[in-house]
């Protein structure tokens, strides 16, 4: 079998013919019928705003920790003598170190987040660049003119 042949098998023909296969993001709405638009609806916008998301709870997380420390200043001078105070630094300590590994595992989410809406931004201008030369009458959206 030719390229061209499978090539019309897994999508129709290429004459204007009703495809048979197209991309998910593409497929006609529930209930509409119709096919899609023809537009990949495919945006850097979620991984961004993901990456934003966890870049946030990375600073808050770090400003709650850093409020801890200071909200335990005198405790010792001012509970000598109880077991209560090794017991509240213990806790302390476990806090600090508990939401240090939250903002350390948010920047890294933050960054490989970030990776992944400019490769997925990349790749979208690729697919676009493709379609725009495929017959020479596409637009910058692969729509013919």
């Amino acid at each position: 079998m030719s390229y061209s042949e499978r090539w019309q098998e897994l999508f129709g023909p290429t004459d204007g013919g009703a495809a048979v296969m197209s991309l998910a993001s593409t497929a006609p709405e529930p209930g509409t019928g119709g096919g899609g638009n023809g537009k990949l609806k495919h945006s850097g916008g979620p991984w961004t705003s993901a990456s934003g998301t966890a870049g946030d709870l990375r600073t808050s997380t770090e400003t709650s920790r850093a409020a801890l420390g200071p909200g335990h200043d005198g405790i010792e001078a001012g509970a000598a003598g109880l077991t209560s105070v090794a017991a509240l630094t213990s806790v302390l300590t476990s806090w600090e170190d508990r939401l240090s590994a939250v903002r350390d595992e948010c920047e890294q989410l933050k960054g490989s987040l970030l990776s992944v809406a400019k490769e997925m931004g990349e790749t979208e201008v690729a697919i676009e660049r493709s379609f725009k030369g495929a017959d020479g009458s596409a637009d910058k959206a692969g729509e013919k003119r």
